[in-house]
């Protein structure tokens, strides 16, 4: 790279010669890129940033020259946004001020027949718009937040992409495959009214539309953003009213105790299922956290056996949900049995499913709307009726605490004795 003037006293300019990767779109063998100093050090700054910039500039009109439509316009958003534009279709720019086409028709320059066609159908708006559909959406929407899926295990991103893709298929087939700049106030209406017939004929909580209208607004709103489609989307206002939020019951102490822990009662568990509810009852982890225990997070020797909660391999719900809690009682017994993990649930679905079906088909719940999960609601109710201290509530459940933390809190120690209090 070299940096010199065209003359005594001038400005300083980076000399390059040009790749032969860009000979098609670059008439000239050697490139003079101003960089606007005649400090030397100034312009050592600034030349690789002013280079890249050029090389951007030649890959967006190789791409413009592309076969595919969809990516020759994205490179013509490129273009144009290098030199200081937004992409805008002929059809808005002649809406617009005649000094817009002016100054772009400007801005289009002189170095060969091809670059010149290729700039210019860039700078004013000619290229075809191939109409992005919603099932290319969706696509799209993988490929540009694949960065929140980083750290999540295989059955979390499975999860977490599911209902997404259930309500672009909602939708599709609903209003169909149309491209997003087609969507209109009245197609988003039309699917709202489809949820509402839903909820009313299959008795539905309003919370399952509210999803799928919550997951499609994500996917068309992110591509929207990150392409820079700068598109108008009908999506606001279209959600239902909720009713009161029902929690899930705790099961009662003399429930856990007469009928959970009576003699046999789990006996037709499978061995890792049974060991995972046990394990719930002292110690009120999530049923994904009991699942994704490996071998090194289960502590058993020592004064105070432990369970670690770890993200190895996969992401925690939250950042407080790492976390030690001892181990007592029949959860004790069932680590004891099952010191290994749980391989048959590790990073699999199916664990809640499995152990509700035994729960209901035995005649284990206490009400129709007790399930495995409410394991964790019973536990905390045994620390809040055995008066402990609020931070160290939420310090085992893994909850934020509504104020700042100071210090380390409970020991594993005094953690210990505590849920021994309240064990079964």
């Amino acid at each position: 790279m070299s940096i010199m003037a065209r003359g005594k006293g001038e400005k300083l300019y980076l000399v390059k010669r040009v790749p032969t990767k860009y000979a098609s779109v670059e008439s000239r063998k050697t490139v003079w890129i101003s960089l606007d100093t005649d400090s030397k050090s100034v312009a050592g700054e600034r030349g690789g940033a002013a280079w890249r910039q050029q090389v951007s500039e030649w890959e967006a009109l190789l791409a413009c020259g592309g076969a595919n439509s969809e990516l020759k316009l994205d490179a013509a958003r490129t273009l144009v946004g290098s030199k200081g534009f937004d992409y805008l279709s002929s059809k808005d720019l002649l809406a617009g001020p005649v000094s817009d086409i002016i100054a772009r028709v400007e801005a289009i320059s002189m170095k060969g027949r091809k670059t010149r066609a290729q700039e210019g159908r860039a700078l004013l708006g000619t290229l075809p718009d191939p109409g992005l559909k919603v099932s290319r959406a969706l696509e799209l929407f993988w490929e540009l937040t694949s960065d929140e899926m980083r750290g999540k295990s295989e059955d979390q991103v499975r999860r977490a992409r599911n209902p997404v893709i259930k309500a672009v298929k909602n939708f599709v087939e609903v209003i169909g495959d149309k491209p997003i700049h087609e969507i209109t106030r009245d197609d988003m209406l039309d699917f709202r009214q489809w949820w509402a017939d839903r909820l009313e004929r299959e008795g539905l909580t309003a919370n399952s539309a509210n999803k799928d209208l919550t997951y499609l607004g994500k996917v068309l709103k992110r591509v929207n953003e990150l392409k820079r489609l700068k598109l108008d989307l009908p999506l606001g206002g279209l959600s239902f009213k909720e009713d009161e939020a029902e929690l899930r019951p705790p099961f009662s102490s003399d429930w856990i105790r007469d009928k959970l822990l009576a003699n046999g009662a789990l006996a037709g568990l499978n061995v890792e299922a049974r060991c995972v509810l046990l394990g719930m009852i002292n110690t009120g982890y999530r049923p994904s956290e009991g699942a994704a225990l490996l071998p090194q997070h289960i502590r058993l020797e020592g004064a105070v056996p432990y369970v670690m909660i770890r993200p190895d391999g996969r992401q925690l719900k939250t950042r407080n949900a790492k976390r030690d809690i001892p181990l007592a009682g029949v959860s004790l017994d069932a680590l004891r049995e099952c010191r290994d993990g749980f391989p048959r649930y590790r990073d699999k679905p199916g664990l809640s499913a499995t152990i509700n079906k035994f729960l209901r088909e035995n005649g284990l719940r206490e009400t129709e709307d007790h399930v495995l999960y409410s394991l964790r609601h019973s536990f905390e109710d045994r620390l809040l009726a055995a008066g402990v201290d609020e931070r160290v509530r939420r310090d085992l459940m893994g909850h934020a605490l509504d104020r700042e933390r100071y210090g380390a809190g409970a020991s594993l120690e005094m953690a210990h004795a505590i849920i021994q209090r309240v064990a079964f």
